[in-house]
């Protein structure tokens, strides 16, 4: 009797090849969280973003589905320094199954007042100097849940850390256009001094550190004033917020507006990587104060 060769569909090899493939599942609670897992991670991660793109994270609140994939995840990343308060509420229900890395612990804060009170300032990821701080966390930690393909994370790491640095290049020679006096920021919420602080601005903030909080008639009058006096030319507002206070800016002090900047996370389509959204907002910033 004559035995010919067992036969299989391609697709029993192809299954056989993904089952072997490790995947380090990761639930990320930031659009830039997500885009650095998705650099330094590549194909040994699964990254699920939990806030997507024009979702704001100052209001966020998870749902029972969010629950599930933040339980069925191996690391759990977010910003820190206070921007999710929704946080403790999650980690509870998911019962301590998935283990939480704040990213932003080992970053320098910038201390701010708010309803006067004393608080850091969560919108790190503005100054590429701390992104650099982040990819290294990041690294770091999937090299400790997975060891296997520690070789590879850490050599995205180092190709990310490449594109920084040539993000930074970039950033220097495009703000070294505008004089010191140039440099003022009026913008609808206060997002931006982490950028600030590194490259020179001066930030007039509509509202404080949080979309919630809405700006006073008082306040809306002083920076009205504050741009006629040093002749500010242009006022910016976030692309996940209502721009009606900063349109009334504009109209009353005869500053330039339609310019709008990514703050709280990355967009959909412009701005959809941590590298576009800073090129758009720099971009933003320089031609609109020229």
């Amino acid at each position: 009797m004559i035995r010919f060769p067992l036969r299989l569909p391609l697709s029993i090899f192809f299954l056989a090849a993904t089952a072997s493939h490790a995947e380090l599942a990761i639930a990320s609670l930031s659009t830039i969280t997500t885009d650095l897992a998705k650099n330094i991670g590549g194909s040994h991660v699964k990254v699920v973003p939990i806030i997507k793109a024009g979702i704001d994270p100052h209001e966020f609140e998870p749902t029972p589905l969010d629950v599930r994939k933040v339980a069925d995840a191996n690391l759990v990343l977010f910003t820190g320094k206070g921007i999710a308060g929704y946080l403790t509420k999650l980690e509870e229900a998911t019962g301590g199954s998935s283990k939480f890395l704040d990213v932003g612990t080992s970053i320098p804060s910038l201390i701010m007042k708010e309803e006067g009170k004393v608080v850091e300032d969560p919108h790190w990821w503005h100054s590429v100097e701390n992104m650099k701080r982040a990819t290294r966390v990041i690294a770091t930690a999937f090299s400790k849940a997975d060891p296997a393909n520690s070789g590879s994370y850490q050599k995205n790491a180092e190709n990310y850390l490449a594109s920084l640095d040539e993000l930074q290049r970039w950033i220097r020679v495009q703000v070294a256009g505008l004089s010191h006096d140039q440099r003022k920021l009026v913008t609808s919420h206060d997002a931006l001094q982490y950028f600030a602080h590194d490259y020179g601005f001066t930030i007039l903030p509509v509202k404080g550190i949080s979309t919630n909080e809405e700006p006073s008639s008082q306040h809306v009058k002083e920076i009205i004033e504050v741009i006629r006096n040093q002749k500010v030319k242009a006022v910016f507002f976030e692309s996940i917020e209502n721009p009606q206070a900063v349109e009334q800016i504009s109209k009353e002090s005869g500053a330039k507006t339609g310019y709008t900047l990514y703050s709280d996370g990355l967009g959909e389509r412009e701005a959809s990587t941590y590298e576009s959204m800073m090129k758009h907002n720099v971009s933003t910033i320089v031609d609109g104060l020229k």
